[in-house]
């Protein structure tokens, strides 16, 4: 199956197809990751902390996480 066909520009960029980009969320600001997978290249959205939230929801606010990993990544703890 074929998928979408972009050109790849002077400075090495890429257009996401704008289908793709609704399909999974890829807005202005958002990041990806590019990894090799099988000898294919492998382009995800980086999930935000906000989404991420799971099994310990409600349990601590967003402010508060970010400031624990602030904190243990200052001791080199992570």
């Amino acid at each position: 199956m074929l998928g979408s066909i972009v050109k790849v520009t002077r400075k090495g960029q890429v257009t996401i197809p704008a289908n793709y980009r609704k399909k999974y969320k890829i807005r202005e600001g958002v990041k990806v990751v590019f990894k090799e997978e099988r000898g294919k290249l492998v382009i995800e959205p980086v999930p935000r902390l906000e989404d991420l939230a799971g099994i310990d929801a409600g349990k601590i606010s967003v402010a508060a996480a970010k400031k624990m990993l602030d904190k243990m990544r200052a001791q080199d703890r992570y």
